[in-house]
């Protein structure tokens, strides 16, 4: 499953080729994902301009002139640019086309990931209960220390709740306490 550092790094690689372009068209192949494409998808963000690609937890939001439109990659998904027209595969599910020639395309061959629409989406259901960004000054080793009081949850499960902090999945979560010494069986 893409963790934060992936989602990361594929907003830094698609935002220079998004922000400033106008969507020509959305297609969408196979809207069945975790939760469905919405169908106006293309009515929605046709002739809009990206404003904005950016990331809260594990999410991606691009931001158009008028809503964002909100991207989980689940455990298999990835965006990618192709060029506008390129025939698509088996999984690859929305190509976003952008009146540059170039098309952000999602591919999820599990379809455990999302695409959906917020006019608002600080106060989206998915993203309004998240906890702090590990890099940021509104989290550190003293405000996980206070979270971690009175729980009775082992450590592991602990630092994986997006309450606690954004962002940190199995694999980073058994890196780090591995490398930490501290059996993640551990309570918190």
């Amino acid at each position: 499953m893409p963790e934060l550092p992936e989602v990361e790094t594929t907003r830094r690689g698609i935002a220079p080729h998004l922000e400033g372009q106008r969507v020509s068209r959305v297609i969408v192949r196979d809207g069945r994902l975790r939760w469905p494409v919405p169908e106006d998808l293309d009515i929605r963000l046709s002739g809009q301009r990206i404003v904005q690609v950016s990331r809260r937890a594990k999410y991606l939001l691009i931001q158009a002139e008028v809503g964002t439109l909100i991207s989980h990659l689940g455990m298999s998904g990835n965006l990618r640019l192709v060029e506008a027209g390129l025939a698509a595969l088996k999984h690859e599910h929305v190509d976003i086309e952008l009146e540059s020639g170039l098309a952000l395309r999602y591919t999820d061959p599990r379809r455990f990931g999302a695409m959906l629409w917020s006019h608002d989406p600080h106060n989206h259901e998915l993203l309004i209960r998240l906890g702090p960004e590990p890099l940021t000054d509104l989290f550190d080793g003293e405000r996980l220390y206070e979270r971690s009081r009175g729980k009775s949850i082992a450590v592991k499960p602990f630092i994986m709740d997006n309450a606690v902090v954004v962002g940190v999945g199995n694999i980073y979560a058994t890196e780090a306490l591995f490398a930490a010494g501290i059996d993640p069986r551990r309570e918190a």
